[in-house]
């Protein structure tokens, strides 16, 4: 981490309004919530959270080199260990200090929302627009009520393009975190049946979206999905919130940033489009369809920013997708190489689509097969039973060779696949990985997706670990 000098102390004090014990002995380079990534000169702020309470590891934060902890319980120990900084409420306190963060910057500010994509889109946006200045984003998915203030509150005085998530799964959510971020663009990259459990409808959901434009400063810009059957909706909504420039993408012929051709290889897309007249030609290091919609997307906040197009296109080539979204792996078996995509992190009938057309895209090595690893898609509410019915029929399109399934809502899914492509059918993902593991031959390519909690990383760590022991033995 960079020993540049994040906060001062009394930027601390005015933020929070909190009382300072203990003496500050060096320079305040970081903010962090989590005591195992402590760097030296982080700000440890203990939050309070369903399960942990971040006071128990303060002892722990200073060991590994926290220049200061904020804490709304002080105890003897904790000030033994290192110098404080007492509030009232520490998660209030990071959202004093990320609301300071960006009133005291001078940064084009991007909110991105949206019910797929928004993550690697983000990703693709702090890549491209680093080409034409210094950038800040949130990283992984901190996106809800801490991942916001916590990334705003990273955010050093001297970026000049910021980058942040919003995520939401309940109406009214969105609202207080882009009233932090006060963008200058927001990006809704698609609305979608995700958290359908929390929602009466779908155009519930594009509601909920909307409420991202409350918050963008004045002259600001909306970058909306065209292709989106609720992109009319979020324009009147938009619109309504008093912002006039907004920016449409996608294939349809009346997008601002519109599609004009594309190639989707096993490994990467490339793309041609035109933006507001410009026409432009790139790569996106990452395969999919998804990918190239949300490029447009990012294109369009690119503009809007002022940043270098041309350079943020090119930048894209580069995009790689982090770990449980799509990161792939080869292993070599007896008769040649096994492929693992890792889609393990999130699923919802839309991603789950995308993955499945991937991996029907995929060219075969000898007899290798297709196969797809699927957990349940979760808070799908009563429309749950339908959409894993629904993906019967992108499983068809792929032309996959092999599926195995687990979980509840997967069963509804099992029972509409013909039996010829019915590999195993378990209640979780423990129970399946050995099913899996004992299956696989030379050639395949094997996708594993599921919702975070229907716990599919567990089938990818056994098939990885099982590959990477057979990979071992004929290479000795």
């Amino acid at each position: 981490m960079s020993m540049e000098t994040l906060w001062q102390e009394d930027e601390l004090l005015a933020a929070t309004g909190g009382e300072m014990r203990g003496a500050v002995e060096g320079p305040l380079t970081g903010v962090s919530i989590d005591s195992r990534t402590i760097g030296s000169g982080d700000i440890f702020v203990a939050i309070i959270g369903d399960n942990q309470d971040g006071h128990r590891y303060v002892a722990q934060a200073f060991k590994s080199g926290a220049g200061l902890a904020v804490v709304s319980a002080p105890d003897g120990d904790m000030a033994a260990a290192g110098p404080l900084l007492v509030v009232d409420d520490t998660l209030k306190a990071m959202e004093a200090m990320g609301i300071a963060a960006r009133a005291r910057s001078r940064a084009r500010i991007v909110a991105v929302t949206g019910s797929v994509g928004k993550t690697s889109t983000k990703e693709a946006l702090k890549l491209a627009l680093s080409r034409s200045g210094k950038t800040h984003g949130s990283e992984a998915s901190y996106n809800n009520h801490w991942g916001v203030p916590l990334s705003l509150a990273r955010m050093p005085q001297d970026t000049e393009y910021g980058v942040f998530e919003v995520g939401m799964n309940h109406p009214g959510e969105i609202t207080p975190l882009v009233k932090m971020i006060r963008p200058h663009v927001v990006l809704i990259t698609n609305v979608a049946p995700v958290h359908l459990g929390f929602f009466k409808s779908v155009e519930e959901i594009a509601e909920a979206k909307a409420e991202i434009f409350l918050g963008v400063e004045a002259d600001g810009t909306a970058v909306l999905n065209r292709d989106n059957e609720h992109f009319e909706l979020l324009q009147t909504r938009a619109t309504e919130a008093g912002i006039e420039t907004i920016y449409s993408f996608g294939a349809d012929d009346a997008a601002d940033i519109r599609l004009i051709d594309a190639a989707y290889l096993e490994d990467c897309s490339t793309v041609q489009a035109d933006v507001l007249g410009d026409a432009i030609a790139y790569k996106i290091g990452m395969p999919g369809r998804h990918f190239v919609a949300n490029s447009l997307g990012a294109l369009g906040v690119i503009k809007a920013l002022g940043a270098d197009l041309a350079l943020g296109a090119l930048a894209f080539e580069n995009l790689h997708p982090p770990k449980g979204r799509g990161t792939r792996q080869s292993f070599f078996v007896p008769g040649g190489e096994i492929v693992v995509i890792d889609e393990s992190y999130n699923a919802n009938p839309v991603s789950m689509a995308a993955g499945l057309a991937v991996l029907g895209d995929i060219a075969l090595k000898g007899r290798g097969r297709r196969i797809a690893v699927l957990g349940d898609m979760l808070e799908l509410g009563s429309s749950a039973r339908g959409l894993h019915e629904a993906l019967a029929e992108p499983i068809d399109k792929a032309e996959l060779d092999l599926v195995y399934a687990c979980g509840p809502e997967m069963a509804h899914l099992w029972e509409k696949l013909p039996e010829r492509i019915k590999g195993a059918y378990s209640l979780t993902s423990a129970e399946l990985a050995m099913s899996v593991c004992d299956d696989l031959e030379a050639g395949d390519v094997i996708m594993i997706k599921g919702s975070l909690g229907s716990a599919m990383g567990l089938v990818v760590e056994a098939v990885k670990d099982a590959l990477q022991r057979i990979e071992t033995q004929i290479t000795r």
